[in-house]
């Protein structure tokens, strides 16, 4: 069981542990530099060359001393190791996730194009695996395990309380589009090591994914969807992101792709100011952050 993190290591100390390989960057003279992490962060570390290759996503049993730098001294190869040691997860409970998306689908999907799509993808077992360990992108929101589920769950309840404010008129398809976004994202990210981009990821992105997910989906529901359904799902899905320049084929052009777009882009935001938030003291300003656009005053 790992007893020693990332979040324990201080200057000064011999570290004996466990880590994963997360990135390689170079190598200098006899020593691979790469950054060796866990679930509360990552380190970069000077690794002593030998002759077995070091890959990413390897876990290795160090012992280093840690002064001006992290010098490893000497490592071997862990064969045993629990993964979800060396990944950050959410905090909350995904079952409570699930539960209380779970609960918003049975009290708002009445019609049967609303039940019929949502189950073909949350009665899938296989499908539901890859989405509660799913997350919600790479250095973006939601960046952990779990952070999928979240994200969906949050967009989904905005989304209804948008829909029942405004009295949008497709309630129901603007909440299951909402619960739908971003399903593409099971397939778009790599969650079996450190996080990456799958080919298919960077080949199609998660938009792509997605809309072909609904696809597959609409052929095997057949008559049971109108036309006029498949088309504003599909346009809330390829929308979501609002505009061209950041990653939608289409701008919103539907009352319900404009609350599900709006829902969306309020919760990647105050994930992301909640993240530059937990690294900031308070009264002081934080680092600049390309995401969110601004230093944060916490």
């Amino acid at each position: 069981m790992k007893t020693k993190f990332v979040k324990d290591i201080k200057t000064s100390n011999n570290i004996e542990g466990s880590f994963m390989i997360m990135k390689k960057l170079a190598v200098e003279g006899k020593n691979l530099i790469a950054y060796i992490g866990d679930k509360t962060g990552d380190i970069k570390a000077y690794i002593p060359i030998e002759s077995e290759e070091l890959k990413v996503g390897n876990v290795i049993h160090i012992k280093a001393s840690y002064g001006v730098n992290l010098q490893v001294i000497k490592y071997k190869k862990e064969k045993y190791y629990d993964l979800d040691d060396f990944l950050p997860a959410i905090s909350k409970p995904l079952d409570e996730i699930m539960k209380e998306l779970e609960q918003i689908s049975e009290e708002e999907f009445k019609s049967e194009e609303c039940r019929t799509l949502n189950d073909y993808f949350f009665k899938n077992e296989s499908f539901i695996e890859k989405f509660k360990r799913g997350i919600g992108g790479l250095n973006q929101h939601h960046n952990y395990i779990g952070g999928l589920a979240e994200h969906t769950l949050n967009v989904t309840y905005m989304t209804k309380v948008m829909a029942y404010r405004y009295d949008c008129r497709h309630k129901d398809i603007a909440i299951l589009a909402a619960k739908l976004h971003d399903i593409g994202k099971v397939e778009e990210y790599s969650v079996n090591g450190p996080f990456s981009v799958s080919l298919r990821g960077e080949m199609e992105g998660h938009i792509v994914i997605g809309i072909t997910m609904l696809e597959e989906a609409f052929k095997d529901g057949g008559d049971t969807y109108s036309e006029d359904f498949k088309h504003r799902i599909k346009g809330c899905v390829v929308q979501h992101h609002g505009k061209v320049e950041y990653g939608s084929p289409k701008a919103p052009n539907s009352e319900e792709a404009y609350i599900v777009h709006y829902a969306d882009f309020i919760d990647a935001t105050m994930n992301k100011i909640g993240q530059v938030k937990d690294l900031t003291e308070p009264g002081q300003w934080s680092e600049y952050d390309r995401r969110i656009g601004t230093r944060l005053y916490v």
